[in-house]
């Protein structure tokens, strides 16, 4: 970290166990993105209930190159945050997923999915769980039982209306696709 981590406790003592328990948790971020220009952990126990005990709300401000992660952690409905441990793994849990969700993002790996197309059954092999399909663009579309959702596959016809979705890259039948629902009957 290019800085060190700056921990404010607010409506509560300091702790150094929690500050040393912070420090150790912030640095094991930089395995998920580097370099971590600063890390800002506030841990606050803004309520006290009268039947229940302080429920502890983390906020976490992340600066890296080009980009900023803030995981704010509130605990008011999960009372499993009334232990201030619980409440900073919950919080840099997050933290985490969102430095992995920024790398993927930096990199062009977020999956992209294409909306459901419609087709019509064209062929279908009852006794060999396959069939297959052809929507407007006139490509054949492999599918197979497994694909079918809510076990409609005995119910489809030749022209029954289906909306599917292609899976990525192609069968030894060409394209395939990775489930197929039926949403209308045969057309007449």
């Amino acid at each position: 970290m290019q800085q060190p981590v700056r921990i404010t406790f607010k409506e509560m003592e300091p702790s150094d166990a929690v500050q040393k328990w912070v420090e150790e948790h912030a640095a094991k971020l930089e395995k998920f993105y580097e370099p971590i220009v600063h890390c800002d952990v506030v841990v606050e126990a803004p309520h006290r209930h009268s039947h229940h005990g302080r429920l502890y709300a983390v906020r976490i401000d992340i600066t890296v190159p080009g980009g900023q992660v803030v995981v704010s952690h509130q605990g008011p409905k999960d009372h499993a945050h009334e232990n201030i441990y619980v409440a900073l793994r919950d919080a840099f849990r997050a933290a985490q997923r969102q430095l992995q969700d920024l790398v993927r993002k930096r990199r062009g790996k977020v999956k992209h999915h294409e909306p459901p197309r419609r087709a019509q059954v064209t062929k279908h092999y009852l006794a060999e769980d396959y069939g297959f399909l052809e929507g407007p663009d006139e490509v054949e579309v492999y599918f197979h039982r497994n694909a079918v959702l809510n076990a409609a596959f005995d119910d489809l016809r030749i022209g029954s209306l289906v909306r599917y979705v292609l899976a990525e890259g192609e069968g030894e039948d060409g394209p395939q696709a990775s489930t197929v629902e039926l949403i209308g009957e045969v057309e007449s």
